[in-house]
């Protein structure tokens, strides 16, 4: 009971924090452009449309900024990188926001790049598996995640599934491979708008579970995430960079063909028709709901997540709750 009192102080503090607003501007001082690093979460895809459409339109240019983007070598990397020092701002996902505030490494979230989970079971349509409670007698993989145990965990008690019931393979990264094989009857940690589009692309007939949909608390599955000294010492560049890139994702939904075209051309490698799909079934998760601005982070499903990882026991520190996103830095948002 106690810590549903500190974690409701918690709900409240974040709501607080997210109100009032200001008149800003993305238009610097004209002269020697910023040089920002940003590391992506993952290898360039769709998902990151808006930030090469800012980089092709001249967005970052026009904010004075010269923003360098990376790939990881893994999805560990970014927020170690980030937390070293050796990048500027990384892409990470909720969950590992709140891990690491666990630890202590002072980060914190300051817009939301997708607006809710792609995680989901994915399964190929010869498995019939259409809801979680096919799941019974099922062998699933995942890629070892701790959260995505949880996630499996909380799927199947609200189905009313036994855990015992259900076999649980750590694949890694392989998770299409795995499924392809045989060597699993469904996946939890396969994105609904990517590797579930490539597999209907495959003609494997793929069903789709998604998080949000099963009993998992609801979560920003993308998040630009700074070091929280870098939002007191450079707020305004931070500023400049996250509404260049909401003006690139805006240009993205006005035009996403000519955006495929703008990610295909610096990064040729990635076959046109998955990326094509994938930013056509994504193209609203980019956004919002209501009257909020590019980026917004909800601070009340902020907190509900938060609370669910530390009733799991995924965290146990409060502070990694505390103030762990804000939205200070988006157009028209401030104290």
């Amino acid at each position: 009971m106690r810590r549903r009192h500190v974690l409701l102080a918690l709900a409240l503090g974040l709501v607080l924090a997210g109100c009032g607003e200001i008149k800003n501007t993305i238009n610097p001082v004209s002269g020697t452009a910023n040089q920002l690093t940003l590391m992506l979460d993952y290898f360039p895809n769709a998902d990151h449309v808006g930030i090469y459409a800012a980089q092709a339109d001249g967005y970052f240019r026009q904010a004075d900024l010269d923003v360098h983007i990376e790939a990881p070598s893994n999805a560990a990397t970014p927020l170690e990188l980030l937390a070293a020092g050796k990048v500027d701002i990384a892409i990470s996902y909720e969950p590992d926001v709140l891990l690491a505030r666990n630890q202590d490494t002072p980060l914190v979230s300051v817009a939301a790049l997708v607006q809710r989970p792609l995680t989901s079971i994915v399964s190929l349509g010869s498995e019939h598996i259409t809801s979680p409670a096919k799941l019974r007698g099922k062998t699933v993989g995942d890629s070892g995640i701790p959260y995505q145990h949880a996630f499996l965990e909380t799927i199947l008690k609200d189905a009313g599934v036994p855990a015992r019931s259900v076999k649980e393979v750590n694949v890694g990264e392989g998770l299409v491979p795995a499924l392809i094989s045989k060597r699993v009857n469904a996946v939890l940690g396969a994105y609904w708008n990517y590797e579930a589009i490539q597999l209907q692309q495959l003609h494997k007939r793929p069903n789709v579970i998604r998080m949000d949909k099963a009993g998992v608390p609801p979560y920003d599955e993308l998040v630009f995430v700074v070091r929280k000294a870098t939002i007191v010492d450079h707020a305004s560049l931070i500023r400049r960079f996250v509404q260049a890139v909401a003006r690139g994702y805006e240009a993205a939904r006005a035009d996403p063909a000519k955006a495929v075209n703008q990610l295909l051309a610096a990064n040729p490698a990635l076959d046109r028709k998955l990326q094509t799909a994938s930013v056509k079934a994504t193209l609203s998760s980019f956004f919002p709901t209501g009257n909020h601005p590019w980026g917004w982070q909800n601070p009340t499903q902020w907190n509900s997540f938060g609370t669910w990882m530390m009733h799991e026991g995924l965290i146990d520190n409060p502070n990694a709750i505390i103030d762990a996103s804000t939205n200070e830095l988006l157009a028209g948002q401030g104290i």
